[in-house]
């Protein structure tokens, strides 16, 4: 596969909370190779949502190595477009200027990041909503416009936290079913942190376990399906299988693990 465009080399990460020290992170080593959709899954408190700050270069590791596309001194900083757990839309910018916020940080005009949020818009399946205000959007929609603002602030990496974690079982579906479609028209490398097993299995090449705190990789598999990925695939042994081994290694962490 080549040098990986992501790697983690031995990462540790502690945290000094009300003079206490907590270690979130134990010699983690993982690589998400170019054009790959990585997730990541494990129990709360596991160091899934540290790990991904730490990728975008928000946070520091106490000690291990970052390597972007083989450079250890590479600023990873502003180099992935970031979307977190929450929408965080703000209430007084349209869908669009929510958008374009990410680009006009990174000083692109207002009026080019606009033609290229609009081009995308009709993508996502927003056209006719630039104008809407946050609040009057659904759940599904509020994701959607703040995928666009995470692609569009994106060079080629995107990071994913649970972006589809608060919304309802059908409009969980929908949008896992629109992201896999969608990715794979973007070409973009991607790694995404979720607690939903399927929704590793149907977006992700291959998949990581973490166990509880302090987070370290239990287990890595390969996810065999081709792509355009189909619901119905989920039921085929191999991967009814798959998903048995990972389950059984996030269960057997909380058993070893103690509480996260």
């Amino acid at each position: 596969m080549g040098t990986p465009l992501l790697e983690a080399r031995e990462v540790t990460m502690r945290y000094r909370v009300g003079g206490a020290g907590v270690l979130a992170l134990q010699r983690v080593s993982l690589h998400v190779n170019e054009g790959e959709f990585v997730a990541l899954v494990g129990p709360s408190g596991s160091g899934k949502t540290t790990l991904l700050s730490i990728f975008a270069g928000l946070e520091t590791p106490t000690s291990g190595t970052l390597a972007l596309r083989g450079d250890t001194q590479a600023r990873l900083l502003g180099r992935a477009g970031y979307m977190p757990q929450r929408d965080l839309l703000l209430p007084w910018r349209t869908a669009l200027g929510n958008a374009i916020a990410g680009l006009q940080a990174q000083g692109v005009s207002r009026s080019e990041a606009t033609t290229r949020a609009r081009a995308l818009f009709a993508e996502f399946g927003l056209a006719g909503f630039e104008r809407a205000w946050p609040a009057t959007l659904s759940g599904g929609m509020r994701q959607r416009v703040a995928f666009a603002r995470t692609v569009l602030a994106a060079h080629d990496l995107l990071l994913l936290d649970e972006p589809f974690g608060a919304l309802d079982a059908l409009t969980r579906t929908g949008l896992q079913r629109w992201l896999a479609n969608l990715w794979e028209r973007l070409g973009a490398t991607c790694l995404l942190v979720t607690h939903d097993l399927d929704e590793a299995l149907l977006l992700a090449d291959r998949i990581y376990v973490l166990s509880p705190r302090p987070g370290t990789v239990r287990l890595e598999r390969a996810v065999p399906l081709e792509r355009p990925r189909r619901l119905e695939m989920l039921a085929r042994p191999e991967i009814v299988a798959i998903k048995a081994e990972l389950l059984a290694s996030l269960l057997d962490a909380n058993v070893t693990g103690g509480a996260a």
